[in-house]
């Protein structure tokens, strides 16, 4: 079977910077087609090196590098499957149950406690978990949120999602703000964790024309995040009355070229902003927006 653009590769490694990982020869996260694997985590502090004494605030560490692990794979705690922990001293457990229920208490994953005998003394316990990048849709129970863009902290937030897309672009938190008064900006939230941002220009012109772009960071894309930004941003360019709708992509971004050619888009012109070296690409929906249909992920 041919792997479809933004899949995640058939067998990927992702480290941590962790000295056991170089020293026995494992990596901290499989991905292994849409599952991934991440190994028996301890409560280290990798930049450092150490580890706390308490056995709470080890399983937080531990839940920090998981969390980045996941994050490394395109996941994030809502993807997480299966966890196991480990534990010395089975007295350890329950202390530590707060901790564990804010980041599996939604997802209710299927779990494992098991009480043995860990690498290091001072390590107090060890998590492990089985993840899988499934295809998510906007709406109640799916886990991805899209949020209209309200406050600081959401500017920087969208302005991070657009800088990384289209590095050309880059923008500062106050061209961000300006945005905010003339557009309609959304961020998009798979669980807690920032994964893509779009833009709805309202229609001008004689035939009232909108500009709806979704942006998804390249590790979390081919999962249906984009399709559901375009589709929320379509609907909203709908609302307002669009007559055509057109989208721009940076020529560079092969990926975006492809989303918008999938959903029906043609290119209408290529151009180089004045002082700049970077070629854009204005693409139309050959569709009336009224009239387009859902075209799948």
């Amino acid at each position: 079977m041919t792997k479809r653009q933004g899949e995640p590769s058939v067998r990927r490694a992702i480290g941590s910077g962790s000295v056991f990982e170089e020293r026995i020869g494992y990596a901290r996260a499989v991905v292994d087609g849409d599952r991934v694997h991440v190994s028996g985590t301890t409560g280290f502090d990798y930049a450092s090196m150490t580890i706390p004494e308490g056995v709470v605030e080890q399983a937080e560490q531990c839940l920090r590098n998981v969390g980045a692990a996941l994050a490394g794979a395109g996941c994030t705690f809502a993807d997480v499957v299966r966890v196991r922990y480990l534990l010395p001293a089975r007295e350890d457990f329950e202390p530590c149950w707060p901790v564990l229920r804010e980041a599996f208490g939604r997802v209710r994953p299927a779990a494992t406690m098991m009480v043995c005998g860990l690498a290091d003394e001072r390590m107090r316990i060890e998590i492990e978990v089985d993840a899988r990048r499934g295809t998510v849709a906007a709406g109640p129970g799916s886990g991805l949120r899209i949020e209209p863009v309200d406050g600081d902290a959401m500017v920087e937030e969208w302005r991070h999602v657009h800088n990384v897309i289209v590095p050309p672009a880059a923008m500062t938190p106050d061209e961000v703000r300006e945005r905010v008064g003339r557009h309609r900006l959304a961020n998009a939230y798979l669980g807690d964790v920032l994964v893509g941002c779009s833009t709805v220009r309202p229609p001008a012109g004689g035939e009232r024309v909108a500009t709806v772009i979704a942006r998804v960071l390249p590790a979390y894309r081919g999962r249906g995040i984009g399709t559901a930004l375009y589709e929320e941003g379509l609907a909203h360019a709908r609302v307002l009355g669009a007559g055509a709708v057109e989208t721009v992509v940076l020529a560079a971004n092969a990926d975006g070229l492809r989303f918008a050619g999938a959903r029906g888009f043609a290119e209408t012109e290529r151009y180089v902003l004045d002082g700049a070296s970077d070629e854009w690409v204005d693409l139309r929906l050959a569709d009336r927006p009224e009239d387009h249909s859902h075209a799948p992920s």
